[in-house]
């Protein structure tokens, strides 16, 4: 009777654990690292140096939109002077741009 049924051929086992299924595994990682992971990295590194560089009379934008001048500074904090007789005490980390002179002067 076998000449009318041929034999399954998905009963053989299929090798285990072989290094060619991790391949999608490891280009994908590869793949996040280089698109996602080192972006934000870099990104994070230089926003670091910045915040780290900030000294009195600087010009600063806040992530919150608070465009102000630096009066003085800390490790973790700094003074912005945002009009003539109004200072704010900010974290150093929320400062998101450092603007060119002059900008607070024309707003």
């Amino acid at each position: 009777m076998d000449f009318f049924i041929s034999s399954a051929h998905a009963q053989q086992a299929a090798p285990q654990g072989s290094l060619i299924d991790l391949w999608p595994l490891v280009v994908i990682f590869i793949a996040f690292y280089f698109l996602l992971i080192r972006p934000q990295q870099k990104k994070q590194k230089a926003h670091t140096e910045m915040v780290s560089a900030l000294q009195v009379g600087d010009e600063v934008m806040t992530a919150g939109g608070i465009l102000g001048r630096i009066t003085a500074v800390s490790d973790h904090y700094a003074v912005v002077q945002i009009s003539d007789n109004t200072e704010i005490k900010i974290q150093k980390s929320s400062v998101s741009q450092v603007v060119p002179k002059g900008t607070f002067e024309e707003a």
